[in-house]
């Protein structure tokens, strides 16, 4: 039972920091963000949710595997650092993309989510290579919307 709620409870935390995210991110969508030139390969805006909810529970449990291979290991660490500094990005990302609408900005800090995501899968592949395999589609989808944050941002400008 223990290890159930510890997993559910890293499941949560990616939630959270979307949560955090969403904060500045849902009241810009029907007003700002539609009003911005996208390009034609921008998907619709109900893809988000689900495709970042399924992100979510995958980064989580990535993570929780990772933890459960023991604090005492020092790669275990580095590899959760990695994964809390991505976590921490993703979460500015929303913020300065729509809370502060500064787009330029945003990609930057796309640059550096992207790096740190790359730097996770690399720690993780390491020392438990399904947890860094699940979090391959999550670069995927950073690489996907770098690019699109990227082409909004040259649209825009």
């Amino acid at each position: 039972m223990k290890r159930i709620l510890r997993l559910i409870g890293f499941i949560a935390l990616p939630f959270a920091a979307g949560a955090l995210g969403s904060y500045f991110t849902y009241p810009n969508i029907e007003g700002w963000y539609s009003q911005l030139s996208k390009p034609a390969f921008s998907p619709p805006n109900w893809v988000f949710g689900p495709v970042w909810s399924l992100l979510y529970v995958l980064m989580g449990a990535a993570s929780y595997r990772i933890f459960s291979k023991g604090l005492k290991n020092g790669e275990v660490k580095k590899g959760l650092v990695y994964y809390g500094i991505q976590l921490g990005l993703n979460s500015i990302w929303s913020i300065v993309f729509f809370g502060m609408k500064e787009l330029g900005l945003a990609f930057v800090i796309m640059v550096a989510l992207w790096i740190f995501i790359y730097l996770t899968i690399d720690k993780f592949m390491k020392i438990d290579r399904l947890a860094g395999m699940m979090l391959l589609p999550y670069i995927f989808w950073v690489s996907f919307a770098a690019f699109l944050n990227l082409s909004v941002y040259l649209l825009n400008r």
